[in-house]
């Protein structure tokens, strides 16, 4: 930004070069370029994609099922490793082995983990796919909504990552461009610096 305002604090300077408005019309190039281009980035992102994830949520609520299950066998399971090490809220987990038909009435048996105890022969619900497989809760609209964002934040931040490196690395090239040139006016005019004005 300092290059910005000192495009026009010192744009009639003698001895402000042509690299130096280079530098600061890039960067007000840059400035202007963030400011519009990663929000509209993150909003298309945001919108792509929450039409996918909402299409997706929308799938997943037809196609899944809350149906209830019947407990056959229990099996308690000690904590996760990463709980016991926490010690806080650490409790057994409950491995059931259930029974529960499908959405076409056809008889189901599988393997369950809970949180909390049950008993066999009590009910408790579990989600199934159109083939009466376990799986997991569908997506909700609200989820769907929350995601979306998330792309979308991720998007206008790369978006404006990205501008940001490109203007720093055009600013590189314009400076060894300039070294370059200082090489190159030096190669021709160093042996004679210092004999200005002396007899030969």
């Amino acid at each position: 930004m300092r290059a910005v305002s000192g495009l026009w604090r010192w744009r009639r300077n003698p001895l402000y070069r042509r690299t130096d408005r280079r530098e600061a019309w890039l960067t007000l190039c840059a400035v202007l370029l963030i400011a519009l281009a990663a929000p509209l980035a993150g909003w298309a992102a945001t919108e792509t994609a929450h039409a996918a994830l909402l299409r997706t949520a929308h799938e997943q609520q037809h196609q899944r099922s809350r149906i209830p299950a019947t407990v056959q066998h229990v099996r308690v399971l000690p904590p996760l490793d990463s709980e016991a090490e926490t010690g806080a809220g650490a409790q057994n987990r409950h491995r059931i082995t259930a029974r529960w038909e499908g959405p076409d009435g056809t008889p189901h048996t599988g393997v369950v983990v809970l949180r909390h105890p049950v008993e066999p022969g009590a009910r408790f619900p579990v989600w199934t796919d159109a083939h009466g497989r376990l799986t997991s809760r569908p997506m909700s609209t609200h989820s769907a909504r929350s995601y979306s964002l998330l792309a979308g934040l991720a998007i206008g931040a790369l978006t404006a990552g990205g501008l940001e490196a490109a203007r720093r690395l055009t600013v590189r090239l314009l400076l060894r461009r300039r070294y370059a040139r200082w090489d190159e006016e030096w190669v021709r005019i160093g042996p004679d610096w210092g004999r200005t004005g002396t007899s030969t």
